[in-house]
């Protein structure tokens, strides 16, 4: 054993709590470092796997995703694009090809590129007019199967002579601009903006060499997506939904089968309610499909994914997790058709698991864990994971563990004194049993009273869980932003969450606002009757749901001395037809005509403003379909007007999820500035 000598020692000894106390306090400009993993993929032959990582640029402020590369051994991992956003990454079936969506030079319209992975530049092998949104490669490599929307013409098969990419940018320029006519009982959808017919997305066949497509099972009554080539390849099974039509048809997925040949007509295999994220994946010998099976409208944010298999022959259909009471993500066939992977949301973690077909037996592959993405081929899997500790990250699965095959953050995160993140249980004031976990500063003392901040998760379809996420509007990279500057951070799964089952989810139908605020005014007695939270430095905060959720606990309870509502709203009668809710508001509320004193009752934010004694930053985005920057508006004008300390703040151009990275930074900034002027500086 090789001994250091005395003072080499002794200076180790020495540096190590230097090292220890150089840790920083994340800190809003961190948000140009942070790299977040996402759309994993895997080699057909497991010897690699694909994935996006999204930067955020401080030059061009903006958000960009590059493709990388890493080999299952995990000795080499390398950047494949520059320049340009890209999205959808396929391998091809025999490997040699990645291929991806990119608008390249800037300003072009978005198409498909093919990347030899034995060297050499991208090419692009798509020049089409519409919008692609996914894609599929054939087995046999020769075909795509393209979503697109916007095509011109749709129902005629298009050449590559005349879509090129010389032609389409006179022809966008030279267009007039036209009304938008809608038709469909849902209308908007974030991010996409109004429903038109020429936004249904449909399939197209591409021909690979000659560049040429045609359209497949083409409906205009329909919008169709998701489509998944049979492991032979003559047979393309896809989600198709009717959206015009009785408002009854809505919430519904069909599945179809279509045959490649020219003239197939689409069967239907099977209809289903819509899960939160359908997914469709053939088995190895072609003769299942596996699918997700939603629930009915009325339950639409109370929804727990169950994972199913479909008899390709003869249409009958096996719920292979309607007993297990948690809600599945990612499913995938392991490469002997005997066993589907999948994730499980479970009370603060997401863990891998599998079920075998023959004999409906689930087991947990690695507990303790938050997985988002699974993807497995020749007996390879890799998943995207996340813990307290560290951001999404590709890992192999292995033997029960997690093997890293990626660290795109860890640099970053080695600088930070990471707040302790520990599971709590108390009781709600009716009794009921809830969870949730508690953050601390990294020196936390115990027996000293922190200014404490309730961060509310959004959804409610969701969960706060042992997670350090960069995208969406989830709360886990907030709760680091206030520990890591001496804030303990309160994460309650409320009544309304997943992760506990489906009556616990359904507990708050048609009556928000009322057990979530009993659940979460509980989550701060605990911490106060702890001796953790200091009583008269208390502060809740939120986005999404959350922020709507804010908005319910400052007008039930006063003594929050700061408040953060993120993309929220108090006054729910108005979100009616104004966001893309509308499914899930008359099949669980019904029409406020119908129910005028539900949709009040549901409303009491702002119609009882006057109880609202707290000072609170509203924030939102302009372009938000999915909870208008109206529902900050009218409660900032409320507050206003009844003298309360507020503040809003629009961030320009953006959606329910910011992706600006100068908005990102701001926001940061701006909880944290409010945060100290409230509750004062953190110890």
């Amino acid at each position: 054993m090789r001994t250091l000598p005395p003072i080499v020692a002794a200076l180790l000894v020495s540096v190590a709590p230097l090292a220890a106390e150089a840790r920083r306090a994340l800190m809003p400009e961190d948000w140009y470092r942070f790299q977040a993993a996402s759309d994993l993929q895997i080699a057909p032959d497991g010897a690699a796997v694909a994935y996006l990582v999204t930067s955020y640029d401080k030059s061009s402020d903006e958000s960009r995703a590059a493709l990388w590369a890493a080999d299952w051994a995990g000795g080499h991992n390398e950047q494949l694009t520059h320049g340009e956003s890209v999205s959808v990454p396929r391998f091809s079936h025999d490997g040699r090809y990645l291929s991806f969506l990119s608008a390249r030079p800037s300003g072009a319209d978005k198409q498909l590129w093919l990347l030899d992975r034995h060297g050499g530049e991208p090419r692009q092998i798509t020049h089409v007019n519409g919008e692609i949104t996914s894609y599929a490669w054939s087995p046999d490599g020769t075909h795509i199967v393209l979503v697109m929307h916007g095509v011109e013409n749709a129902p005629e098969p298009e050449s590559k002579a005349g879509k090129s990419a010389e032609t389409s940018e006179p022809r966008k320029a030279g267009k007039a601009a036209k009304p938008l006519v809608l038709d469909a009982l849902q209308f908007k959808q974030d991010e996409e903006g109004y429903l038109t017919a020429e936004s249904r997305s449909h399939l197209y066949l591409l021909d690979v060499r000659s560049g040429t497509f045609e359209p497949l099972g083409f409906d205009a009554q329909r919008a169709d997506s998701l489509p998944a080539f049979s492991p032979d390849g003559p047979e393309i099974a896809y989600v198709s939904r009717r959206v015009e039509g009785e408002p009854v048809e809505v919430g519904i997925d069909e599945i179809y089968l279509l045959a490649t040949s020219p003239g197939a007509k689409p069967r239907r295999l099977l209809k289903t309610w819509t899960p939160n994220h359908q997914h469709l994946q053939w088995s190895p010998d072609g003769r299942q499909i596996a699918f997700l099976i939603g629930d009915e409208p009325k339950f639409n944010a109370y929804i727990l994914d169950d994972l199913a298999v479909v008899e390709v022959a003869s249409g009958h259909v096996r719920d292979l997790t309607n007993k297990l009471d948690r809600a599945v993500v990612s499913p995938v066939f392991t490469s002997d058709g005997r066993a589907i992977q999948f994730a499980i949301e479970d009370d603060g973690f997401q863990y891998p698991a599998q079920v075998v077909l023959a004999t409906g037996t689930i087991t947990h592959l690695v507990d303790s864990t938050v997985v988002s993405e699974l993807a497995s081929a020749a007996g390879h899997t890799a998943v995207l994971a996340t813990s307290n500790e560290s951001a999404v990250e590709v890992y192999a699965l292995e033997a029960g563990k997690l093997r890293p095959l990626s660290a795109h953050n860890r640099a970053l995160l080695d600088e930070i004194a990471l707040g302790t993140v520990e599971d709590i249980a108390f009781t709600s004031h009716d009794g009921t049993a809830i969870h949730g976990q508690i953050v601390k500063p990294s020196d936390f003392v115990q027996g000293h009273r922190y200014p404490t901040i309730l961060w509310i998760h959004g959804g409610p379809n969701g969960q706060d869980q042992h997670e350090l996420a960069l995208e969406g509007y989830g709360p886990p990279l907030e709760r680091q932003l206030f520990a890591t500057h001496g804030y303990v951070v309160l994460a309650v799964n409320y009544r309304g969450s997943t992760g506990r089952g489906a009556a616990f989810a359904r507990s708050i139908l048609a009556d928000w606002g009322h057990k979530e605020v009993e659940d979460l005014l509980a989550g701060v007695d605990y911490a106060v009757a702890k001796g953790i939270a200091d009583p008269g430095r208390l502060a809740v905060g939120g986005w999404s749901y959350g922020g709507l959720l804010t908005d319910y606990v400052m007008a039930s309870d006063t003594r929050f001395r700061a408040a953060i509502s993120g993309a929220g709203s108090g006054n729910q009668l108005t979100t009616y037809g104004t966001d893309e809710y509308i499914v899930e508001y008359n099949a669980e509320i019904g029409a406020p005509w119908r129910n005028p004193a539900l949709w009040i009752q549901l409303s009491y934010p702002f119609f009882h403003a006057e109880r609202i004694r707290t000072p609170t930053l509203f924030l939102g985005g302009d372009k938000d379909f999915n909870v208008p920057i109206a529902g900050g508006e009218q409660m900032y004008q409320a507050l206003r007007t009844l003298g309360i300390p507020t503040e809003l703040v629009v961030y320009p151009g953006e959606y329910h999820v910011l992706t600006r990275p100068s908005f990102l930074v701001d926001r940061s900034a701006r909880y944290l500035a409010w945060m100290e002027k409230y509750l004062g500086a953190a110890p």
